[in-house]
Parts: C-alpha cells; structure tokens; sequence
C-alpha cells in the first residue's frame, strides 16, 4: 500500500536510454569514434575503471568537429514519447553522465526547456576531452555518481535505464526503470515500476497524486 505525503514528489530523469530511444554516447562514438574501444571499455566498468574514466576514453576516440556531431544527433535522435508532457507536469531535473553540449541541441530541436545536470566536453581534431563536475565521491558506491545531483532535491521519483542510474535509483522514493536499471534492481530486491515510454510514467505519478494528495517528505 503507498504512503501518502503533503507534497508531489520531485522528479529526476536520466537522459541516454530514458529521455532518449538510444544511447547518444553510442550512437556518437558508432558514427565518428572507435567502437572497438567502447566495446573494452563496457568491460572495465565498475571492475578496474570508474564511469567517469570509462566515458573520458570512449569519447577520446571522436575527433570530429562538436557542431558535425551534434548536428548528426539532432538529425537522428529520437527521444521516447511522453518527453514533453512529463517536463510540462513535473519539471523533472535532468541528471546524464552524458555531455552538455551534445544533449542541448536535442533540447533546443524538441522546444523544451528543463533543467540539467551533465558533464562537459571539448572537441580537438586529437580527440575530445571530457570534463567532470567537482564533487566528493559517493559514501555509497565510491564513485561521483548522480547522486550528488539530487542532493537538493529532498524526496525524490527517479526514472532511469543504465548503469549510472543505479546508485541513485537506490536514493529515490520511488523508482521508474527499464532495461539494464530493471534487471539490476531485481537481483537487489529493490521495487520498481518498469515503463515503456514516458506518458506512462507521467500517468503513475498522476495517478498516485490524484489518490492522496503527492508523494513527498
């Protein structure tokens, strides 16, 4: 049976594989980088590497200009339907491992505004270097993970796909995931609710506030 709270919950939304159909990194590196290199780098994750080392060499191996990549994402990018409403009812922060500039434009195609928390890059014709926010490392996972994000946030929905929502997926009150987050969550017993497309997370927060007056702490 749900709890109920005086406030709606906020909302915290991941970008790559949540916002969007598909992984933008990949699609990315698949088009202008060396997918040999991402392919190895999958494996370090969370063994030898941290995501943020991971995520500096995979997008090391692209050297086009930022606007030719960019423009290709905003050619081929779909984001997952639902997008708008969501943002519209909840103005839900997004927190992405993923860069700045190359989500922005998405945005900028799409009309939408909303709030983001990403990391940076900055193109050479050597490779691009990435640039990661400052912060202390997690207490939990040992790494700067996105919960340093929602730090502010207070109680919290999270919806979200991958392995860097995973830490603070745990964080959240309630928990939205698909793919590889779902999978995880049930080999650690945690409760989630599995989505296809964003309209049907907007209807289960809807839903949930119509029945007692939000979520929230």
């Amino acid at each position: 049976m749900l709890n109920h709270y005086k406030r709606p919950l906020a909302l915290a939304l991941d970008w790559d594989g949540t916002v969007t159909e598909v992984d933008t990194l990949h699609m990315a590196i698949e088009r202008f980088g060396n997918l040999e290199v991402f392919g190895a780098m999958g494996g370090e994750l969370g063994r030898r590497l941290t995501l943020d080392e991971v995520i500096a060499a995979e997008i090391a191996t692209i050297n086009a200009p930022l606007k030719e990549v960019a423009a290709f994402l905003v050619e081929h990018v779909r984001v997952r339907a639902g997008f708008r409403e969501l943002v519209d009812e909840h103005d839900p922060l997004i927190v992405s491992a993923g860069f700045h500039e190359l989500i922005a434009p998405i945005l900028d195609r799409e009309g939408i505004g909303a709030r983001v928390v990403a990391n940076h890059v900055s193109a050479g014709s050597d490779g691009w270097r990435a640039t990661f926010p400052d912060g202390p490392l997690c207490d939990v996972c040992g790494e700067r993970c996105k919960r340093g994000a929602v730090a502010g946030l207070g109680s919290f929905a999270y919806v979200g796909d991958g392995f860097s929502d995973r830490c603070v997926s745990l964080a959240a009150t309630r928990r939205f995931a698909r793919r590889g987050l779902a999978g995880w969550l049930d080999e650690q017993g945690v409760e989630y609710e599995l989505f296809d497309d964003l309209h049907e997370v907007a209807r289960g927060l809807r839903l949930e506030e119509s029945a007692g007056g939000g979520r929230g702490g």
